[in-house]
């Protein structure tokens, strides 16, 4: 029986990968589909199968979507108000030139939690271009702890959707997740970001590349983000971050109070147990946004909703895949596959934590993909992790040693490298010399601290 089970997750995995890496299809198709092979593999009938599909995507898309969601659209508009230029360009005048590696990773710590990696980089690259120009350092020193601080918190703190999808998938507090993301991405964003970030500048010279001119830079920045960059119109910096703070503030609020509430029928528990939800700490958020961001700066009804319909396509993407990872998840328990893992690795001479750690960033080294890494590793982990009785704090832990695993060593199959590569000009063996290079350490140096943590809390 175990070897038949051993047979049935080690060719859904090799599926996986096939259907990933060398047919190319879609990770939420692949996922199904290495799904369904587990279960056809172990000699599940199909009525069985299909139960467990839906089983397992209704039981992680009915929290995940909502959360996930609610998370797009807050930082859409975040973005389109042009509040995450209003906070980079307040950083930078605060900190001054000198010092603009802490004022950027600063800038990045807070703009990934509302706001994608991706369009994050994106909106505040004229701000990198400008520092360049008028101090004549390289690129890198500028971009380099940019990228380590978004790298850090789109995959460390929630609510972004990796370390959400993670969470749920093993069953994590949201609050402990935002609490130690905190504790171990500060000193990493300081070593993968501005200490590597000074050293690589020093070793590789790199300007505003000729291809970005003015026109292109211009495509580059949403209009409204462009309008309200230099202009006192932006937002109040104290509402920008009050805004950002809030979901973090309630759902922390709220594990604290789980945590030292003796009694839990006091009004005041449930009241901050009901506000600390994500789902409605979320709520909160959004319609804060909406009318302080939104309809008090003149934004229509009609404008709201567009950017909320424009903020749902990439959410949908994850929604869907994280679901996906659900499913594999859940044919693991029902075939036994997850129970018969937990107690063969049991037997190693190797740490639950390094375990997450390495599947983590072995899927991310072949497939690219962050979010893929993290949400395939959750899936072979959880029914691992349920057989442990795991208490929240080392919970907690597992997410973020599957978020460090799933952040590292980025390079050629993975479209942040090449969105790296082209906005700042280098060649394929100086963007791994300088932005692999970075997530390498920011991997490395995560999981070091991470263990560190494990053996305080246990």
């Amino acid at each position: 029986m175990e070897i038949s089970l051993f047979f049935a997750f080690g060719f859904g995995i090799a599926v996986l990968l096939v259907f990933i890496l060398l047919l190319k299809i879609n990770a939420f198709v692949s996922l199904l589909i290495s799904s369904i092979t587990v279960g056809i593999t172990a000699g599940m009938d199909a009525e069985t199968i299909v139960k467990t599909v839906t089983d397992g995507m209704g039981g992680t898309l009915g929290y995940i979507s909502i959360v996930i969601g609610l998370g797009a659209i807050f930082g859409e508009i975040l973005r389109e108000s042009g509040s995450t230029e209003k906070l980079a360009a307040a950083l930078l005048r605060k900190f001054g030139v000198n010092s603009s590696p802490i004022a950027l990773s600063i800038t990045g710590f807070i703009i990934a939690i509302p706001v994608f990696f991706d369009v994050a980089f994106i909106i505040l690259m004229p701000v990198l271009y400008g520092l360049q120009k008028k101090t004549k350092k390289s690129l890198l020193f500028f971009a380099i702890p940019l990228l380590a601080s978004l790298a850090i918190t789109h995959a460390f703190i929630p609510p972004t959707p990796g370390p959400i999808a993670v969470a749920e998938l093993i069953d994590a507090d949201l609050g402990w997740v935002i609490l130690f993301g905190l504790i171990v991405g500060i000193p990493v964003t300081i070593i993968s970001g501005i200490i590597f970030g000074r050293y690589i500048s020093n070793k590789i010279y790199v300007a505003v590349p000729e291809h970005m001119d003015l026109a292109d830079e211009e495509k580059s920045v949403p209009q409204s983000s462009k309008s309200f960059s230099a202009s006192d119109d932006a937002p109040p910096l104290w509402g920008i971050l009050g805004l950002i703070a809030i979901p973090i503030v309630l759902i922390v609020l709220n594990t604290v109070a789980n945590a030292t509430f003796k009694d839990k029928d006091t009004f005041l528990y449930e009241a901050i147990s009901f506000l600390g939800n994500p789902i409605i700490a979320l709520i909160i958020s959004v319609m804060f946004a909406w009318l302080f961001l939104g309809v008090l700066r003149g934004f229509s009804l009609q404008k709201l909703q567009d950017l909320s319909a424009k903020a749902l396509g990439p959410a949908g993407i994850i929604i869907l895949i994280t679901g996906a990872g659900g499913v594999f998840k859940q044919m693991l328990v029902t075939t036994g596959a997850g129970e018969m893992l937990a107690t063969e690795f049991a037997k190693l001479s190797i740490t639950p934590i390094l375990l997450a750690f390495l599947l983590a960033l072995i899927v991310r080294l072949l497939q690219g993909s962050a979010t893929v890494a993290m949400i395939t590793a959750a899936g072979i982990m959880a029914p691992i992790i349920e057989n442990m009785g795991l208490a929240p704090a080392p919970l907690a832990l597992m997410v973020l040693a599957i978020a460090a695993g799933a952040s590292g060593f980025s390079h050629v199959n993975d479209s942040g490298f090449w969105l790296v590569n082209r906005y700042l000009g280098m060649s394929e063996l100086d963007t791994m010399k300088s932005w692999t290079a970075m997530t390498g350490i920011l991997s490395v140096s995560a999981i070091v601290i991470i263990l560190i943590l494990s053996l305080l809390v246990a």
